[in-house]
Protein backbone atom coordinates (compact mmCIF):
# COMPACT_ATOMS: atom_id res chain seq x y z
CA UNK A 1 0.00 0.00 0.00
CA UNK A 2 1.07 3.82 -0.81
CA UNK A 3 2.22 5.65 2.00
CA UNK A 4 -0.04 8.33 3.50
CA UNK A 5 2.18 11.01 1.90
CA UNK A 6 5.16 11.15 -0.84
CA UNK A 7 7.16 13.46 1.13
CA UNK A 8 8.22 14.78 4.30
CA UNK A 9 7.74 18.50 3.74
CA UNK A 10 5.76 20.74 1.39
CA UNK A 11 5.91 24.07 -0.13
CA UNK A 12 2.13 24.36 0.34
CA UNK A 13 -0.27 22.08 2.04
CA UNK A 14 -4.38 22.36 1.76
CA UNK A 15 -6.57 21.28 3.98
CA UNK A 16 -9.47 20.43 1.87
CA UNK A 17 -10.80 19.67 -1.19
CA UNK A 18 -13.14 21.53 -1.98
CA UNK A 19 -13.66 24.99 -4.64
CA UNK A 20 -11.39 27.09 -2.46
CA UNK A 21 -8.65 24.59 -1.65
CA UNK A 22 -8.58 22.96 -5.57
CA UNK A 23 -8.10 26.64 -6.55
CA UNK A 24 -5.21 27.69 -4.63
CA UNK A 25 -3.63 23.98 -4.98
CA UNK A 26 -3.54 23.72 -8.71
CA UNK A 27 -2.73 27.57 -9.01
CA UNK A 28 0.44 27.36 -6.95
CA UNK A 29 1.62 24.44 -8.77
CA UNK A 30 0.73 24.45 -11.91
CA UNK A 31 1.75 28.55 -12.22
CA UNK A 32 4.51 28.22 -9.47
CA UNK A 33 5.78 25.36 -9.57
CA UNK A 34 5.67 24.65 -5.77
CA UNK A 35 5.45 21.27 -4.04
CA UNK A 36 1.77 21.15 -3.86
CA UNK A 37 -0.45 18.51 -1.61
CA UNK A 38 -4.24 18.57 -1.00
CA UNK A 39 -5.52 16.57 1.91
CA UNK A 40 -9.22 15.66 1.76
CA UNK A 41 -10.64 13.30 4.11
CA UNK A 42 -14.36 12.39 2.75
CA UNK A 43 -12.68 10.76 -0.49
CA UNK A 44 -14.82 13.15 -2.93
CA UNK A 45 -12.47 15.83 -4.31
CA UNK A 46 -14.97 19.10 -5.06
CA UNK A 47 -16.59 19.85 -1.87
CA UNK A 48 -20.32 20.59 -1.39
CA UNK A 49 -19.92 22.58 -4.43
CA UNK A 50 -19.80 19.66 -6.65
CA UNK A 51 -21.21 17.18 -4.39
CA UNK A 52 -23.85 18.13 -2.87
CA UNK A 53 -24.65 21.77 -3.55
CA UNK A 54 -23.78 23.96 -6.61
CA UNK A 55 -23.52 21.31 -9.07
CA UNK A 56 -26.26 18.41 -9.00
CA UNK A 57 -28.36 21.31 -7.73
CA UNK A 58 -28.58 22.62 -10.94
CA UNK A 59 -29.17 19.68 -12.50
CA UNK A 60 -32.20 19.12 -10.25
CA UNK A 61 -33.28 22.74 -11.01
CA UNK A 62 -33.07 21.66 -14.73
CA UNK A 63 -35.47 18.30 -14.06
CA UNK A 64 -38.27 20.70 -12.40
CA UNK A 65 -37.74 23.45 -15.21
CA UNK A 66 -38.68 20.79 -18.03
CA UNK A 67 -41.21 19.39 -15.85
CA UNK A 68 -42.51 23.32 -16.01
CA UNK A 69 -42.01 23.35 -19.63
CA UNK A 70 -44.30 20.18 -20.26
CA UNK A 71 -46.41 21.60 -18.10
CA UNK A 72 -46.20 24.62 -20.39
CA UNK A 73 -46.62 22.96 -24.10
CA UNK A 74 -50.22 23.06 -24.38
CA UNK A 75 -50.59 26.57 -24.36
CA UNK A 76 -48.08 26.67 -27.47
CA UNK A 77 -50.27 23.82 -29.22
CA UNK A 78 -48.38 20.81 -28.19
CA UNK A 79 -50.16 17.53 -27.11
CA UNK A 80 -48.07 15.84 -24.35
CA UNK A 81 -49.29 13.11 -22.95
CA UNK A 82 -46.99 12.13 -19.56
CA UNK A 83 -47.70 8.30 -19.88
CA UNK A 84 -45.25 7.60 -16.86
CA UNK A 85 -44.48 10.16 -13.41
CA UNK A 86 -41.49 11.74 -12.78
CA UNK A 87 -38.82 8.78 -12.54
CA UNK A 88 -36.32 10.48 -9.74
CA UNK A 89 -35.13 6.94 -9.07
CA UNK A 90 -33.55 6.73 -12.67
CA UNK A 91 -33.07 10.59 -12.35
CA UNK A 92 -31.11 10.52 -9.11
CA UNK A 93 -28.48 7.64 -10.13
CA UNK A 94 -27.92 8.85 -13.41
CA UNK A 95 -26.90 12.37 -11.51
CA UNK A 96 -25.07 10.66 -8.97
CA UNK A 97 -23.18 9.01 -12.04
CA UNK A 98 -22.28 12.33 -13.25
CA UNK A 99 -21.11 13.72 -10.22
CA UNK A 100 -18.93 10.53 -9.75
CA UNK A 101 -17.49 11.27 -12.80
CA UNK A 102 -16.19 14.65 -11.84
CA UNK A 103 -14.57 13.63 -8.90
CA UNK A 104 -12.17 11.74 -11.37
CA UNK A 105 -11.99 14.85 -13.14
CA UNK A 106 -10.77 16.64 -10.22
CA UNK A 107 -8.34 14.00 -9.59
CA UNK A 108 -7.01 13.54 -12.67
CA UNK A 109 -6.33 17.73 -12.57
CA UNK A 110 -4.20 18.11 -9.55
CA UNK A 111 -2.28 15.19 -11.12
CA UNK A 112 -1.89 16.88 -14.44
CA UNK A 113 -0.68 19.73 -12.35
CA UNK A 114 2.05 18.24 -9.82
CA UNK A 115 -0.79 18.56 -7.13
CA UNK A 116 -0.38 15.40 -4.77
CA UNK A 117 -3.87 13.97 -3.45
CA UNK A 118 -3.62 12.89 -0.12
CA UNK A 119 -7.06 11.07 1.12
CA UNK A 120 -6.81 11.58 4.88
CA UNK A 121 -7.59 13.18 7.84
CA UNK A 122 -5.31 16.18 9.02
CA UNK A 123 -4.43 18.13 12.42
CA UNK A 124 -2.58 21.04 12.88
CA UNK A 125 0.13 20.83 15.64
CA UNK A 126 2.12 23.77 14.85
CA UNK A 127 2.20 26.73 11.97
CA UNK A 128 4.49 24.43 10.15
CA UNK A 129 3.11 21.02 10.92
CA UNK A 130 0.07 18.45 9.78
CA UNK A 131 -0.43 15.23 11.32
CA UNK A 132 -1.98 12.77 8.60
CA UNK A 133 -4.12 9.90 9.86
CA UNK A 134 -5.14 7.00 7.14
CA UNK A 135 -9.15 7.27 6.95
CA UNK A 136 -9.46 3.42 7.71
CA UNK A 137 -6.96 3.45 10.36
CA UNK A 138 -4.98 1.05 8.02
CA UNK A 139 -1.58 2.93 7.81
CA UNK A 140 0.67 4.96 11.04
CA UNK A 141 -0.01 8.28 11.17
CA UNK A 142 2.73 10.89 9.71
CA UNK A 143 3.33 13.90 10.49
CA UNK A 144 4.71 16.42 7.59
CA UNK A 145 6.52 19.81 7.57
CA UNK A 146 4.89 22.26 5.29
CA UNK A 147 5.71 26.33 4.32
CA UNK A 148 2.33 27.56 4.19
CA UNK A 149 -1.00 25.90 5.50
CA UNK A 150 -4.60 26.68 3.85
CA UNK A 151 -7.47 25.90 5.83
CA UNK A 152 -10.02 25.03 3.38
CA UNK A 153 -12.62 22.55 4.92
CA UNK A 154 -15.94 24.33 3.91
CA UNK A 155 -18.96 23.86 5.94
CA UNK A 156 -21.55 21.60 6.79
CA UNK A 157 -25.86 22.56 7.42
CA UNK A 158 -26.91 22.52 10.99
CA UNK A 159 -29.73 20.62 12.31
CA UNK A 160 -31.64 22.30 15.71
CA UNK A 161 -30.84 19.42 17.79
CA UNK A 162 -32.49 21.15 20.86
CA UNK A 163 -35.75 20.03 19.20
CA UNK A 164 -36.83 16.22 20.11
CA UNK A 165 -36.78 14.19 16.99
CA UNK A 166 -34.61 16.56 14.85
CA UNK A 167 -32.44 13.82 14.13
CA UNK A 168 -35.06 12.09 11.89
CA UNK A 169 -35.49 15.26 9.45
CA UNK A 170 -32.80 15.70 6.76
CA UNK A 171 -30.58 18.35 5.17
CA UNK A 172 -29.54 19.77 1.58
CA UNK A 173 -26.76 17.06 2.37
CA UNK A 174 -29.51 14.65 2.59
CA UNK A 175 -31.70 15.72 -0.03
CA UNK A 176 -29.29 14.23 -2.82
CA UNK A 177 -29.55 11.06 -1.13
CA UNK A 178 -33.54 10.78 -1.35
CA UNK A 179 -34.13 7.37 -3.16
CA UNK A 180 -37.89 8.51 -4.20
CA UNK A 181 -39.37 12.07 -4.25
CA UNK A 182 -41.33 12.44 -1.28
CA UNK A 183 -45.26 12.99 -2.04
CA UNK A 184 -45.28 15.38 1.23
CA UNK A 185 -42.63 17.59 2.19
CA UNK A 186 -42.14 20.26 4.64
CA UNK A 187 -38.88 22.18 4.46
CA UNK A 188 -37.35 24.48 7.03
CA UNK A 189 -35.53 28.15 6.07
CA UNK A 190 -35.50 31.40 4.39
CA UNK A 191 -32.40 30.85 2.80
CA UNK A 192 -31.48 30.59 -0.99
CA UNK A 193 -30.82 26.74 -0.11
CA UNK A 194 -34.77 26.41 1.40
CA UNK A 195 -36.13 28.43 -1.23
CA UNK A 196 -34.07 26.57 -4.34
CA UNK A 197 -35.31 23.04 -3.17
CA UNK A 198 -38.79 24.07 -2.06
CA UNK A 199 -38.88 25.28 -5.57
CA UNK A 200 -37.96 21.92 -7.06
CA UNK A 201 -39.80 20.24 -4.92
CA UNK A 202 -42.80 21.75 -5.68
CA UNK A 203 -42.29 21.53 -9.81
CA UNK A 204 -41.64 17.47 -9.57
CA UNK A 205 -44.92 17.05 -8.25
CA UNK A 206 -44.10 16.87 -4.08
CA UNK A 207 -46.87 19.15 -2.01
CA UNK A 208 -44.36 21.66 -0.44
CA UNK A 209 -44.54 23.35 2.49
CA UNK A 210 -42.10 26.12 3.68
CA UNK A 211 -41.90 27.38 7.18
CA UNK A 212 -39.99 30.58 7.73
CA UNK A 213 -39.80 33.07 10.72
CA UNK A 214 -41.06 36.13 8.92
CA UNK A 215 -42.98 37.28 6.68
CA UNK A 216 -41.34 37.31 3.31
CA UNK A 217 -37.92 34.52 2.21
CA UNK A 218 -34.40 35.48 1.03
CA UNK A 219 -34.50 38.63 3.32
CA UNK A 220 -30.68 39.23 2.41
CA UNK A 221 -31.98 40.52 -0.91
CA UNK A 222 -33.67 43.24 -1.89
CA UNK A 223 -37.36 43.76 -0.56
CA UNK A 224 -38.74 43.92 -4.63
CA UNK A 225 -36.90 40.55 -4.77
CA UNK A 226 -38.49 38.70 -1.10
CA UNK A 227 -42.00 40.52 -2.19
CA UNK A 228 -42.59 39.54 -5.31
CA UNK A 229 -41.16 35.99 -5.30
CA UNK A 230 -42.89 34.70 -1.87
CA UNK A 231 -46.40 36.34 -3.13
CA UNK A 232 -45.09 33.72 -6.32
CA UNK A 233 -44.06 30.88 -4.44
CA UNK A 234 -47.71 30.76 -2.78
CA UNK A 235 -49.23 31.51 -5.98
CA UNK A 236 -47.08 28.05 -7.58
CA UNK A 237 -49.27 26.09 -4.66
CA UNK A 238 -46.21 25.90 -1.99
CA UNK A 239 -47.74 26.50 1.52
CA UNK A 240 -45.68 28.91 3.07
CA UNK A 241 -45.89 28.73 6.97
CA UNK A 242 -45.36 32.94 7.71
CA UNK A 243 -44.23 33.68 10.93
CA UNK A 244 -43.18 30.01 12.35
CA UNK A 245 -41.42 29.28 15.30
CA UNK A 246 -39.37 26.15 15.96
CA UNK A 247 -41.57 23.12 16.53
CA UNK A 248 -42.43 21.18 19.77
CA UNK A 249 -40.87 17.89 18.58
CA UNK A 250 -41.05 15.52 15.43
CA UNK A 251 -41.87 11.99 15.69
CA UNK A 252 -41.96 8.66 13.46
CA UNK A 253 -45.36 7.05 12.74
CA UNK A 254 -45.96 3.39 12.04
CA UNK A 255 -45.90 4.37 8.64
CA UNK A 256 -42.84 6.27 8.51
CA UNK A 257 -44.14 9.72 7.84
CA UNK A 258 -42.91 12.16 10.29
CA UNK A 259 -45.34 13.85 12.54
CA UNK A 260 -44.36 17.71 13.45
CA UNK A 261 -45.96 19.59 16.10
CA UNK A 262 -46.15 23.38 16.78
CA UNK A 263 -47.36 25.38 19.66
CA UNK A 264 -50.79 24.25 20.51
CA UNK A 265 -52.34 20.72 19.91
CA UNK A 266 -53.85 21.61 16.78
CA UNK A 267 -50.55 23.31 15.27
CA UNK A 268 -49.87 19.57 13.36
CA UNK A 269 -48.26 18.75 10.15
CA UNK A 270 -47.75 14.79 9.21
CA UNK A 271 -45.23 14.60 5.90
CA UNK A 272 -42.61 11.95 4.33
CA UNK A 273 -39.95 14.45 4.89
CA UNK A 274 -38.43 16.91 6.73
CA UNK A 275 -35.58 19.02 5.22
CA UNK A 276 -33.49 21.37 7.44
CA UNK A 277 -32.06 24.70 5.80
CA UNK A 278 -31.44 26.80 8.55
CA UNK A 279 -27.79 28.14 8.42
CA UNK A 280 -24.18 26.14 7.50
CA UNK A 281 -21.29 25.42 10.29
CA UNK A 282 -17.57 25.44 9.55
CA UNK A 283 -16.15 21.80 9.74
CA UNK A 284 -13.01 22.24 11.61
CA UNK A 285 -13.43 19.59 14.10
CA UNK A 286 -10.78 17.67 14.37
CA UNK A 287 -8.53 20.03 12.87
CA UNK A 288 -6.56 20.91 15.99
CA UNK A 289 -6.93 24.76 15.69
CA UNK A 290 -7.67 25.33 19.90
CA UNK A 291 -4.76 23.70 20.12
CA UNK A 292 -2.20 25.54 18.55
CA UNK A 293 -4.04 29.11 18.92
CA UNK A 294 -5.79 29.82 15.35
CA UNK A 295 -8.36 32.68 16.30
CA UNK A 296 -12.36 31.52 15.72
CA UNK A 297 -14.92 33.58 16.70
CA UNK A 298 -18.02 32.37 18.95
CA UNK A 299 -19.35 29.92 15.66
CA UNK A 300 -15.83 28.47 15.40
CA UNK A 301 -15.28 30.36 12.20
CA UNK A 302 -12.29 31.40 11.33
CA UNK A 303 -11.42 34.29 11.21
CA UNK A 304 -8.67 36.33 8.84
CA UNK A 305 -8.32 39.53 7.11
CA UNK A 306 -8.69 40.81 3.89
CA UNK A 307 -5.55 38.66 2.78
CA UNK A 308 -6.83 35.09 4.20
CA UNK A 309 -4.26 35.45 6.97
CA UNK A 310 -5.07 33.63 10.06
CA UNK A 311 -3.70 35.24 13.18
CA UNK A 312 -0.84 32.55 13.35
CA UNK A 313 1.91 33.02 10.45
CA UNK A 314 2.29 31.08 7.82
CA UNK A 315 -1.56 29.47 8.16
CA UNK A 316 -4.68 30.98 5.74
CA UNK A 317 -8.30 30.15 5.66
CA UNK A 318 -10.50 30.53 2.64
CA UNK A 319 -14.00 29.56 2.06
CA UNK A 320 -17.19 28.48 4.17
CA UNK A 321 -14.79 27.58 6.86
CA UNK A 322 -13.67 31.14 7.90
CA UNK A 323 -15.69 34.68 8.83
CA UNK A 324 -13.83 37.59 6.84
CA UNK A 325 -13.74 40.60 9.41
CA UNK A 326 -15.93 43.50 7.83
CA UNK A 327 -17.12 41.95 4.71
CA UNK A 328 -19.55 40.19 3.30
CA UNK A 329 -20.36 36.66 4.44
CA UNK A 330 -20.87 35.14 0.41
CA UNK A 331 -17.44 34.29 -0.31
CA UNK A 332 -16.60 33.09 -3.68
CA UNK A 333 -14.00 30.43 -2.71
CA UNK A 334 -12.15 29.13 -6.36
CA UNK A 335 -11.15 33.42 -6.75
CA UNK A 336 -10.06 33.84 -3.35
CA UNK A 337 -7.84 30.66 -3.64
CA UNK A 338 -6.46 31.61 -6.95
CA UNK A 339 -5.70 35.24 -5.42
CA UNK A 340 -3.84 33.46 -2.26
CA UNK A 341 -1.57 31.61 -4.66
CA UNK A 342 -0.52 34.22 -6.49
CA UNK A 343 0.45 36.38 -3.70
CA UNK A 344 2.27 33.73 -1.72
CA UNK A 345 4.51 32.17 -4.87
CA UNK A 346 3.55 34.62 -7.45
CA UNK A 347 5.98 37.96 -8.76
CA UNK A 348 6.60 40.94 -6.19
CA UNK A 349 4.08 43.09 -7.71
CA UNK A 350 1.21 40.18 -6.75
CA UNK A 351 2.06 40.47 -2.89
CA UNK A 352 -0.89 42.77 -2.28
CA UNK A 353 -3.13 40.81 -4.56
CA UNK A 354 -6.50 39.75 -2.78
CA UNK A 355 -10.06 39.60 -3.67
CA UNK A 356 -12.18 42.22 -3.57
CA UNK A 357 -15.48 41.32 -2.66
CA UNK A 358 -17.64 44.35 -3.31
CA UNK A 359 -19.89 43.89 -6.18
CA UNK A 360 -19.91 40.03 -6.34
CA UNK A 361 -22.34 38.73 -8.50
CA UNK A 362 -25.01 36.20 -7.06
CA UNK A 363 -28.01 33.95 -8.38
CA UNK A 364 -30.74 32.24 -6.77
CA UNK A 365 -31.95 28.79 -9.03
CA UNK A 366 -35.49 29.63 -7.79
CA UNK A 367 -39.08 29.58 -10.15
CA UNK A 368 -38.23 31.93 -11.66
CA UNK A 369 -34.56 32.72 -10.88
CA UNK A 370 -33.05 35.73 -9.02
CA UNK A 371 -29.82 37.90 -9.59
CA UNK A 372 -28.43 40.34 -8.13
CA UNK A 373 -25.19 42.40 -8.00
CA UNK A 374 -24.68 45.19 -5.41
CA UNK A 375 -26.29 47.16 -2.66
CA UNK A 376 -30.28 46.24 -2.43
CA UNK A 377 -32.07 49.89 -1.57
CA UNK A 378 -32.11 50.08 2.09
CA UNK A 379 -28.23 49.48 2.15
CA UNK A 380 -28.16 52.25 -0.59
CA UNK A 381 -29.97 54.53 1.85
CA UNK A 382 -28.02 54.02 4.64
CA UNK A 383 -25.27 54.38 2.84
CA UNK A 384 -25.70 57.54 0.26
CA UNK A 385 -28.58 59.16 1.65
CA UNK A 386 -32.04 59.24 -0.07
CA UNK A 387 -31.47 62.49 -1.37
CA UNK A 388 -28.71 60.63 -3.55
CA UNK A 389 -30.25 57.60 -5.00
CA UNK A 390 -32.82 57.05 -7.56
CA UNK A 391 -34.28 53.77 -7.77
CA UNK A 392 -35.73 52.53 -11.66
CA UNK A 393 -38.29 50.08 -11.52
CA UNK A 394 -40.23 47.69 -14.26
CA UNK A 395 -42.47 44.62 -13.61
CA UNK A 396 -44.08 43.34 -16.40
CA UNK A 397 -45.09 39.87 -18.27
CA UNK A 398 -41.98 38.19 -20.19
CA UNK A 399 -43.15 37.13 -23.93
CA UNK A 400 -42.74 33.43 -22.73
CA UNK A 401 -46.06 33.77 -21.09
CA UNK A 402 -47.92 35.19 -24.02
CA UNK A 403 -49.68 31.77 -24.93
CA UNK A 404 -50.12 31.25 -21.25
CA UNK A 405 -53.16 31.12 -18.69
CA UNK A 406 -50.75 31.11 -15.91
CA UNK A 407 -47.92 33.75 -16.51
CA UNK A 408 -44.89 34.28 -14.30
CA UNK A 409 -43.88 37.63 -13.05
CA UNK A 410 -40.41 39.64 -13.88
CA UNK A 411 -39.36 42.27 -11.47
CA UNK A 412 -35.99 44.31 -12.38
CA UNK A 413 -34.40 47.20 -10.19
CA UNK A 414 -31.41 49.77 -10.55
CA UNK A 415 -30.39 51.79 -8.10
CA UNK A 416 -28.24 54.71 -9.01
CA UNK A 417 -25.99 57.37 -6.93
CA UNK A 418 -25.10 60.57 -7.33
CA UNK A 419 -25.34 63.29 -10.20
CA UNK A 420 -23.73 60.80 -12.88
CA UNK A 421 -25.91 58.18 -11.37
CA UNK A 422 -23.29 55.16 -10.80
CA UNK A 423 -25.23 51.99 -10.74
CA UNK A 424 -24.67 50.71 -7.16
CA UNK A 425 -27.29 47.95 -7.17
CA UNK A 426 -29.32 45.64 -9.80
CA UNK A 427 -31.57 42.91 -8.83
CA UNK A 428 -33.81 41.02 -11.46
CA UNK A 429 -36.87 38.50 -11.02
CA UNK A 430 -37.65 36.50 -14.17
CA UNK A 431 -36.85 34.16 -17.24
CA UNK A 432 -33.10 33.89 -17.80
CA UNK A 433 -31.90 36.22 -14.77
CA UNK A 434 -29.18 33.94 -14.01
CA UNK A 435 -27.37 33.81 -17.00
CA UNK A 436 -28.14 37.72 -17.93
CA UNK A 437 -26.74 38.42 -14.65
CA UNK A 438 -22.79 37.71 -15.66
CA UNK A 439 -22.65 40.23 -18.32
CA UNK A 440 -24.26 42.87 -16.14
CA UNK A 441 -22.38 42.14 -13.50
CA UNK A 442 -19.16 43.20 -15.62
CA UNK A 443 -20.71 46.38 -16.50
CA UNK A 444 -21.44 47.24 -13.04
CA UNK A 445 -17.80 45.96 -11.78
CA UNK A 446 -16.28 48.57 -14.21
CA UNK A 447 -18.61 51.16 -12.79
CA UNK A 448 -21.41 51.48 -15.48
CA UNK A 449 -23.57 54.84 -15.13
CA UNK A 450 -27.49 55.07 -15.69
CA UNK A 451 -26.35 56.80 -19.66
CA UNK A 452 -23.90 54.00 -20.05
CA UNK A 453 -26.89 51.09 -19.67
CA UNK A 454 -28.98 53.65 -21.79
CA UNK A 455 -26.42 53.94 -24.47
CA UNK A 456 -26.26 50.20 -24.93
CA UNK A 457 -28.93 49.72 -27.51
CA UNK A 458 -31.57 47.11 -27.06
CA UNK A 459 -32.07 43.83 -28.24
CA UNK A 460 -35.45 43.10 -29.10
CA UNK A 461 -37.43 40.73 -28.24
CA UNK A 462 -35.85 40.04 -24.69
CA UNK A 463 -36.35 40.46 -21.32
CA UNK A 464 -33.06 42.22 -20.78
CA UNK A 465 -33.81 44.84 -23.40
CA UNK A 466 -35.82 46.32 -20.51
CA UNK A 467 -32.68 46.89 -18.36
CA UNK A 468 -31.33 49.48 -20.85
CA UNK A 469 -34.65 51.19 -21.77
CA UNK A 470 -36.08 51.97 -18.18
CA UNK A 471 -37.09 55.89 -17.72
Amino acid sequence: MAPISKFEEYDFLVIGGGSGGLGAARRAASKYGQKVAIVEKSGRLGGTCVNVGCVPKKICWNAATIAETLHDAAGYGFKIEQKEPFDWTGFKHKRDAYIKRLNGIYERNLDKDSVEYISAHASLVSNTEVVLKSIDGSEESKTVRAKKILIATGGYPIVPTQIPGAELGITSDGFFDLETLPKKVALVGAGYIAVELAGIFNALGSETHLFIRGETFLRKFDPMIQEVLTNHYSKLGIHIHKNSKAFKNIEKTGSGSLKLRGEGDEAELEVDALLWAIGRAPQVEGLGLDKIGIATDEHGMVQVDEYQNTNLENIYALGDVLKVSNKVDHLVAIAAGRRLAERLFGPQEFSTRKLVYENIPSVVFAHPEVGAIGLTEPQAREQYGDANIKIYKSSFVAMYYAMLENKGPTSYKLICVGPEERVVGLHILGLGSAEMLQGFGVAIKMGATKADFDNCVAIHPTSAEELVTMT
